[in-house]
């Protein structure tokens, strides 16, 4: 075990003092709970989030000195590090994952309530899941919301994947910035939505108005279905407006990602 005193001086990555917890796993480890994280963008935005508790850094010593000498930065005496071979690294996540030297044991992230969102929002866009269960899906979808200040994004709790190593590193980061709201009811979230004044926009090959020319002024919640399946039938009745995206007769649809990054650009784009 290193002593993190022994690292240069400089701001603080920080963390929280507390238990380890082992395990092994595509992401999610088996001690109480704990989320794996890995990837250079994922663990750096994990460690300067004062609301993520941090377990344990495991990496190579290449790599945890790029990582401190880029942000000028030292870890917190209080995070245990421990320096390995990208060969042991490399068991501790998915076969092939692309780890780049770090491994970072910590607790999911808290639940975040509705009303807190809606609170702070301010008019921002606001982006609804129906059923996307793919981690790499809604990983990527989270970093358009990032690049496209999305005041939030919201999944049914059991439709939707948990939060994993997986999901963080196709997040580059934005897990740890974009809030990730988890309800009961979605159809219920979309007529609170409508209460606050925001237009729900559904997004589907078989909507009937062309996105953006459906797009209105004032706040907009941006809704995505499955791929396949698209929006369920309650969810699509309560929307304002179920919209298709242009595209040449080559391609039938789009990932769900790409749609959605498309989307949010032009609302960002009109908002600009």
């Amino acid at each position: 075990m290193p002593r993190n005193n022994d690292q240069p001086k400089g701001k603080s990555l920080r963390g929280r003092e507390a238990r380890n917890k082992h395990g092994r796993g595509s992401g999610r480890s088996g001690g109480g709970g704990t989320v794996r994280l890995w990837g250079r963008h994922a663990i750096e935005a994990a460690l300067t989030n004062p609301n993520r508790d941090c377990k344990k850094l495991s990496g190579t010593r290449e790599a945890i000195q790029q990582l401190l000498d880029d942000n000028d930065a030292e870890l917190p005496p209080t995070l245990p590090v421990e320096y390995a071979q990208a060969a042991d690294l490399g068991r501790l996540v998915p076969k092939d994952a692309p780890h780049q030297g770090l491994v970072l044991e910590c607790l999911p992230l808290d639940d975040i309530a509705l009303d807190d969102i809606l609170d702070e929002s301010e008019g921002r866009t606001i982006v609804v899941l129906d059923s996307v269960t793919d981690p790499h899906n809604v990983g990527a979808i989270l970093r358009s919301c990032a690049a496209f200040d999305v005041a939030a994004l919201i999944t049914q709790d059991r439709n939707s994947p948990p939060e994993s190593g997986t999901l963080a590193k196709a997040a580059s980061g934005a897990l740890e910035t974009v809030p990730w709201v988890r309800v009961v009811n979605l159809a219920r979230v979309l007529e609170r939505m409508a209460e606050e004044g925001y237009w729900r926009i559904g997004l589907d090959g078989d909507g009937k108005a062309v996105f953006p020319s459906a797009l209105p002024t004032g706040p907009v919640v941006i809704v995505l279905g499955a791929e396949g399946e698209g929006l369920r039938h309650n969810v699509a009745q309560h929307c304002d407006a179920v919209a298709r995206l242009p595209m040449a007769s080559a391609i039938e649809s789009l990932n769900v990602s790409n749609a959605a990054a498309i989307a949010l650009y032009a609302v960002y784009t009109r908002e600009a």
